[in-house]
């Protein structure tokens, strides 16, 4: 057994947007923590899609969290997975469609949104163009297709109160500044997440450290043993952990983990 468990976001974590890489510093300390900890990627992505399975398999964690929690995995092994009552995504599509609010999912090979150009608006928050292939959202429930967890692309200060009054029970973690969030079920988080890591490991959560910038990081950071806050990330999130590093163009993760004790300085980039 490993002496705990280390959860990365993905997005301004371990992953640049503006180089659309993961530094050799970070590898660097990944490698030098596999000996004694467990790799668990903590995200809001669905790391099995297209877009992000590049960067799962430069990562090699031994398990990911995706989606906020909605769905686990261990290796190969899916070891939870839940799926939003088709029910509550007629009501996300009603209102949609009379609000011009967007949501919507990447499932597969294929994106379904209700208000395409405003998805596309928020993805250029990042250096690589993402080419998409936008199908109708309503063939979700047309064709009786799982969904996971969705996401938000808009004006978040204008248009999140609507939401909110319309679906108490969703929860929107923001990121890109505000221009997008993922959106789940309440009680899923990435925290949930890692109670359900460490119950399968069998590690106290008090042997864990949790590394994030954004606000679905504050509640896994606030509950892990350590939770670490990058220096590129949100004030909010900064305030929330126990330790603040270096931005992750400055080697944050490689810096983080020598100061803490995880792995030796001699293991050096």
């Amino acid at each position: 057994m490993k002496k705990g468990i280390c959860f990365f976001d993905i997005d301004g974590t371990l992953l640049d947007n503006r180089t659309d890489a993961v530094p050799d510093s970070a590898l660097k300390a990944l490698e030098a923590l596999r000996e004694h900890y467990y790799i668990v990627i903590s995200t809001g992505r669905d790391m099995d899609t297209h877009y992000s399975r590049r960067y799962r398999d430069i990562v090699r964690p031994d398990a990911v969290i995706h989606l906020n929690g909605c769905k686990i995995s261990v290796g190969e092994e899916l070891i939870f997975h839940h799926h939003m009552d088709e029910a509550l995504l007629e009501e996300i599509y009603a209102f949609s469609m009379e609000s011009g609010i967007c949501f919507g999912t990447t499932i597969g090979e294929n994106d379904y949104y209700t208000v395409p150009e405003k998805k596309q608006k928020a993805d250029r928050f990042y250096s690589k163009p993402i080419r998409r292939n936008f199908r109708p959202f309503e063939e979700l429930i047309t064709e009786h297709i799982p969904v996971t967890a969705l996401s938000y692309a808009g004006d978040f200060p204008a248009e999140y109160p609507l939401i909110r009054q319309r679906f108490p029970q969703l929860e929107l973690y923001t990121f890109n500044k505000g221009a997008a969030a993922d959106v789940v079920e309440e009680n899923f988080s990435k925290a949930e997440g890692m109670k359900r890591i460490c119950s399968y490991y069998r590690i106290p959560i008090e042997n864990t450290y949790a590394f994030g910038d954004s606000p679905n990081d504050i509640h896994i950071l606030q509950e892990a043993g350590t939770g670490i806050a990058m220096g590129n990330g949100d004030e909010e999130i900064k305030a929330a952990a126990d330790y603040v590093t270096d931005p992750i163009d400055r080697d944050g993760i490689y810096n983080a983990c020598v100061r803490l004790g995880l792995i030796r300085a001699e293991q050096q980039k």
